[in-house]
């Protein structure tokens, strides 16, 4: 496995493998877990070579303590692509990336408004001036994400769109803990009774499919699911939504595409898990 921390190494070393290899790229910002390992998997049964980057991109924070306390062990992320085999490690320092102070801005009308956007501003700028820069950097043939991020993966397929990257963007799907909680790297965050509390985002996904497909509306499905996340102490509700998987318009009744979105925070501890309402 080789190793690169700078911009024009790797572009020297990837130079002759462009026009000749199929290159998988599964873009992370480190704290890896099996959901990130099962990317680099299934870009290896895919591609002749496959990169992992792993940068932690302060454009995309709008809090700046959350950017502080994110995971990072760059030894022990090392370690895990090396037993999966991944093929090359690109770990850029922000300096790297980001000569000087960032100042391009994205703006994806109405899908980077909604949800994740209305709580997070400017989060989805973000994600996609560092996605757009690693894609220029590696030029990948296919790009793997995890579901989890599902509104992340429909911002990127319109930026892959607009700006006409020759790729293909794959979405791989959520990795849970035995008791359902979805795989994050901010899970290493929770503390004890944290983290158990912090399955109520998934069961209320479950419980909200229950009810619609029971027959209940969303109006009342949103009720129920807000009084369950206010019954237990630290955990806050910042939104559960219906709404259409392929454009995130959100929805007020159930169609043959849909999906559900929960995010809120348990203790400090921000958390999002999504649920596909056809599987």
């Amino acid at each position: 496995m080789q190793v690169f921390k700078e911009i024009q190494p790797l572009k020297a070393f990837l130079k002759d493998k462009w026009n000749v290899l199929s290159i998988g790229m599964v873009p992370t910002m480190g704290a890896l877990h099996i959901g990130h390992l099962s990317l680099i998997k299934a870009s290896k049964g895919e591609n002749q070579l496959t990169i992992c980057t792993i940068f932690v991109n302060p454009a995309q924070f709008n809090n700046a303590i959350d950017l502080q306390k994110y995971p990072r062990n760059l030894d022990r992320d090392l370690e895990m692509l090396a037993n999966v085999q991944c093929d090359v490690v690109f770990a850029p320092d922000i300096k790297e990336m980001y000569a000087q102070k960032f100042t391009v801005q994205f703006d994806f009308g109405q899908l980077d408004k909604i949800l994740e956007g209305k709580f997070r501003p400017g989060h989805f700028s973000g994600v996609a001036l560092v996605v757009s820069k690693l894609f220029h950097i590696v030029k990948p043939s296919i790009a793997y994400f995890g579901q989890k991020d599902f509104q992340q993966f429909k911002v990127i397929q319109k930026l892959v769109d607009e700006l006409k990257f020759d790729l293909q963007l794959k979405q791989m799907p959520i990795f849970r803990e035995a008791d359902g909680l979805a795989m994050s790297s901010r899970n290493t965050r929770l503390g004890e009774a944290d983290r158990k509390k912090a399955i109520i985002f998934y069961e209320s996904l479950l419980m909200a499919k229950k009810l619609l497909m029971q027959g209940q509306s969303i109006f009342q499905v949103k009720e129920v699911v807000k009084q369950k996340c206010e019954s237990v102490e630290g955990v806050k509700l910042d939104y559960f939504e219906l709404a259409d998987s392929e454009n995130l318009n959100l929805l007020e009744a159930v169609s043959d595409k849909s999906v559900l979105l929960i995010a809120g925070f348990v203790g400090e501890v921000r958390l999002i898990d999504n649920l596909l309402l056809n599987q």
